[in-house]
C-alpha cells in the first residue's frame, strides 16, 4: 500500500505542476489561482493543498526547476572546444529548449517582467556566476584572436534575445511568417549564419 501512495502521490504532483505551467505561463503569477490550477490538474483545491501550501510554493517548485533547464545549455559550453563551433551549438541548443519549451519560457519571462521577486536570489547568485564564468571563456577565446571582439556578455544576451524571442511572442512571429512557415526550422540557419559571420576572427 505504502508503495502504491507513492506512485499515486508522485503522479498528483506531477499533474499538479504540469496544470500549473500551463496556468501560470498564460495568465502570469498575479493572474493565476490555485483553484483554476486544481480544475486544470483534475484534484479538488485540498487536494492540491495537500501537496503544495500555497500558489507561491508551486511557482517556486516550478521556477526552480527551470532555473536549471536554462542553465544547462550555457553550462554545456566546453572551454576546450573550437570557438565559434562551441558558441553556434549554443545558439542552437537555447533554440531547442524554446522550441521543446515554449511555456516555461514565456513563465521565466513572465517572473522577469514581474521584477523577478520569487527568483532574484538565484538570478544574482547561480546565473551570475555561471555567466560571469562563460564571459570570461569567451573574452579569453576574444583575447587568442579565436573570436572576433565583441562585449562577451552582451554576446550572451543576445543569444538570450534571439532564441527565446520565438517561444515568448510566438503567437506574433506565426502572424507575421504566415501559414505554412517553422519559425524554428527557419531561425536556425538564420541565427547560425548570423552569429558565425559576427564572431568568425578575421
Amino acid at each position: 500500500m505504502t508503495v502504491q501512495r507513492s506512485r499515486i502521490q508522485r503522479k498528483n504532483r506531477e499533474a499538479i505542476l504540469e496544470a500549473a505551467l500551463d496556468v501560470f505561463s498564460a495568465q502570469g503569477f498575479r493572474g493565476a489561482t490555485v483553484d483554476q490550477i486544481a480544475e486544470v490538474a483534475g484534484l479538488s483545491k485540498p487536494n492540491l493543498l495537500y501537496y503544495f501550501a500555497s500558489k507561491e510554493e508551486v511557482h517556486r517548485t516550478l521556477l526552480t526547476g527551470l532555473l536549471d533547464t536554462w542553465l544547462d545549455p550555457l553550462r554545456a559550453l566546453n572551454p576546450e572546444g573550437e570557438p565559434v563551433t562551441e558558441v553556434l551549438a549554443y545558439v542552437r541548443r537555447k533554440l531547442d529548449l524554446s522550441r521543446d519549451f515554449p511555456r516555461e519560457s514565456r513563465l521565466f519571462a513572465n517572473e522577469i517582467l514581474q521584477g523577478g521577486p520569487r527568483i532574484r536570489e538565484a538570478l544574482e547568485g547561480d546565473l551570475k556566476a555561471l555567466v560571469d564564468e562563460k564571459a570570461a571563456v569567451l573574452a579569453g577565446w576574444m583575447d587568442q584572436g579565436r573570436l572576433a571582439r565583441v562585449d562577451p556578455v552582451h554576446l550572451i544576451f543576445s543569444v538570450w534575445a534571439l532564441t527565446q524571442h520565438y517561444a515568448d511572442f510566438d503567437f506574433q512571429v506565426r502572424a507575421v511568417l504566415g501559414p505554412g512557415h517553422d519559425p524554428f526550422a527557419e531561425a536556425g540557419p538564420f541565427l547560425d549564419t548570423l552569429f558565425r559571420r559576427m564572431l568568425s576572427p578575421g
